[in-house]
């Protein structure tokens, strides 16, 4: 009778999965980075929504607890704050920008909803409600 050999051990090691892990998270990082710039200090409500994606820096309104408005990290009151917008979006998309609005979630509601009502009186088209991913129950 004749012996069969046994078939020889391959000790390759297939990195492919390993690959397709790290470009994953290449990216997320990369789309998950620039929404790590802050400037004001916020609480900031949690959310299950999908982040946006962005191809300049955004403009971002912030509304912290006290009631203060920022744009970008500048405060400016609220009176001024179509005509100042008006001046910085002349000069990128128009009305068609997309804003950013960070509100603290201790942040009076009415100040949030004046902030909101005033951006779509002016005309702005675009505007996105900044949260955090919902951590769980």
């Amino acid at each position: 009778m004749k012996k069969q050999k046994a078939p020889a051990i391959v000790s390759d090691i297939n990195v492919t999965p390993m690959v397709d892990v790290m470009l994953v998270l290449l990216i997320i990082f990369m789309v998950s980075a620039p929404l790590l710039t802050v400037g004001v200090p916020l609480d900031l409500p949690q959310s299950q929504a999908k982040s946006l994606g962005q191809d300049q820096k955004p403009l971002q309104l912030s509304v912290d607890v006290n009631g203060k408005v920022f744009i970008n990290d500048t405060e400016v009151p609220i009176s001024d704050l179509i005509p100042k917008l008006k001046a910085i979006t002349d000069t990128r998309a128009g009305l068609d920008e997309r804003i950013y609005l960070r509100a603290d979630k201790k942040a009076d509601y009415g100040t949030v909803a004046r902030v909101m009502g005033q951006l779509s009186g002016a005309g702005f088209k675009k505007l996105a409600l900044v949260t955090e991913a919902d951590q769980g129950s």
